[in-house]
């Protein structure tokens, strides 16, 4: 592997760990939303639960298959 490949790899490492990590704080104020911690409408706690679970489970999974090298 050489250094543009080894940098690409990072670069794509780095975004998928702060998709996780977007999610789980989407998840977290939504299920604080919900808990009543945080003054805002259920609707939009329920809505940062869907979408942290997206992206903290759906969303990582889809980048690494499509960025994923081709076996020689």
């Amino acid at each position: 592997m050489n250094q543009a490949d080894e940098a690409l790899a990072k670069k794509r490492f780095m975004a998928i760990s702060l998709i996780r990590l977007s999610g789980a704080v989407f998840m977290t104020l939504g299920l604080l939303v919900l808990g009543g911690k945080v003054d805002l409408p259920q609707a939009a706690g329920l809505a940062f639960v869907v979408i942290g679970l997206i992206d903290l489970l759906v969303a990582p999974v889809f980048l690494s298959r499509r960025w994923k090298s081709p076996r020689p």
